[in-house]
């Protein structure tokens, strides 16, 4: 959101007030957390280059150094620059209940200096800000997973159940996905009831917060190929059949159709509570899709807005387009990718039917690119709830606590499809109109950060409890 002139200034003014102030009361183990940030974040892991083994081992040496024993700290890979690490802080009883399984990713997507105004791969404070690629997407839970675990160990704490942490490789869609690879080879080391993981967050708009997100649930990734042939030809001798023209109209039929409105217990509680912050038809609108007859203007108006209505239903865009062999021949062939976020539930073959029935014809053949992998909600259990409501409202009184769905995809995908249920929680609090995970200049507000580590030491401990 864009600020008058003024406002820039004193809001930019209250920043930096705050942050001199954070800075010169920070305590020690919020000290400890800066320099595991630092240090995970000045460790390139990128997939071209970078090197998450390192890093893996890095937080291993530092784990260990604090009292962990050897023989519960692991660094696994793969392939070399691929590594994983796996810890455990051991219960005082063993057995007494399933381990909390706490998941954060190592490596991070590209960045060029070029496209920034700073290197990316250097820790810098500025502005009331932590910058650098990866200081949200996922190095900040990483390392206050990490200085949380190092805390509980400096203060002899003992949980009643097992703490798992799980620093992984290629969550950004590398070759070697880590956590594919250890529920594979190693699942007895992750095996948990349940795990803390990213993909929730709290928001906020021009500094003030507004809820504190809980991702329950994530759409399914699949891809199809629309595929059009033709016998080809000579283009100064064109015909009505055209492989080109096959596959537009079929890339139209697609563009015009929409998936019936699907509802689950996760996306139906984010409207209930979403009705509760909102006001007026928006209020409505939230209070009304839950019914189980919606009323059609309910649906098109939140089928206008993109975040609402890819959580409303499955979705399928056309995202790539290739056609034809030569400027001066008819096309034997032309080819699309069309993408779809399909929603937990909603099974992957009944999609590719409907796109078969609506885009398919005798010209245009449709197939998967991938076997979709299964997400299934993870349930809305009190026993994971009530704590995150607890501290939530314990930390920031009067904010409410939203279950989400994801649009897009996390590691908990492989985890939830495994038969471990995900909840991706911080208590990192971001700007919804300033998101710069992926982009340029990343960061995360100071405040933020230090918010967000306490509020996972406190809710590991409360979730560690009998």
């Amino acid at each position: 959101m864009n600020f008058p002139v003024v406002k820039r200034v004193v809001c930019a003014a209250l920043v930096l007030q705050a942050t001199s102030s954070l800075g010169a009361e920070l305590k020690s183990h919020q000290l400890h957390a800066k320099e595991v940030y630092k240090q995970l974040i000045e460790i390139n892991t990128t997939q071209s280059v970078g090197d998450t083994t390192l890093a893996a081992q890095a937080m291993a040496d530092r784990l260990i150094a604090a009292g962990l024993p050897a023989e519960d700290v692991h660094v696994l890979a793969e392939v070399p620059r691929n590594g994983n690490l796996i810890a455990r802080l051991r219960a005082k009883k063993p057995g007494n209940k399933r381990p909390i399984l706490l998941l954060a990713h190592l490596d991070v997507v590209e960045a060029k200096r070029d496209d920034w105004s700073m290197d990316p791969f250097k820790f810098i404070e500025q502005d009331g800000y932590y910058y650098g690629r990866g200081s949200l997407d996922d190095k900040a839970m990483a390392s206050m997973f990490v200085a949380n675990l190092i805390r509980y160990l400096q203060e002899g704490y003992r949980p009643d159940r097992d703490i798992i942490l799980a620093l992984t490789a290629d969550e950004e869609k590398g070759d070697h996905n880590g956590v594919t690879w250890l529920v594979a080879n190693h699942r007895q080391l992750i095996d948990a009831a349940f795990a803390l993981n990213e993909g929730g967050s709290g928001q906020m708009r021009a500094g003030k917060k507004i809820l504190n997100g809980v991702q329950a649930a994530e759409k399914v990734f699949q891809s199809f190929t629309l595929t059009a042939t033709n016998r080809g030809g000579h283009s100064s001798l064109p015909r009505k059949d055209n492989a080109i023209y096959d596959l537009s109209q079929a890339l139209v039929r697609v563009a015009q159709f929409e998936f019936p409105v699907m509802l689950n217990d996760v996306t139906r509680t984010y409207f209930a509570r979403m009705s509760t912050l909102a006001t007026g038809q928006e209020a409505a609108d939230f209070k009304a899709i839950s019914l189980p007859n919606p009323p059609a203007d309910t649906v098109q108006r939140l089928s206008h807005h993109p975040v609402y209505n890819s959580t409303l239903r499955t979705t399928c865009v056309a995202t790539q387009l290739e056609g034809g062999h030569a400027e001066n021949a008819l096309p034997q062939t032309a080819k699309a990718v069309v993408n779809c976020r399909i929603l937990p539930g909603h099974d992957p073959a009944a999609v590719l039917q409907t796109l078969q029935r609506v885009a398919a014809s005798n010209q245009v053949s449709i197939q998967p690119v991938e076997p979709a992998v299964p997400s299934p909600p993870s349930p809305l259990t009190p026993e994971v709830f009530k704590p995150i409501e607890k501290l939530t409202q314990k930390m920031w009184p009067g904010i409410p606590v939203v279950p989400l769905m994801s649009t897009g995809a996390t590691d908990a995908i492989f985890l939830r499809s495994n038969g471990i249920p995900v909840y991706g929680v911080s208590g990192i609090f971001s700007d919804i109109d300033d998101v710069r995970t992926h982009g340029r200049d990343e960061r995360i507000a100071i405040q933020s950060y230090y918010d967000g580590l306490e509020f996972l030491y406190q809710l590991v401990k409360e979730l560690s409890k009998d």
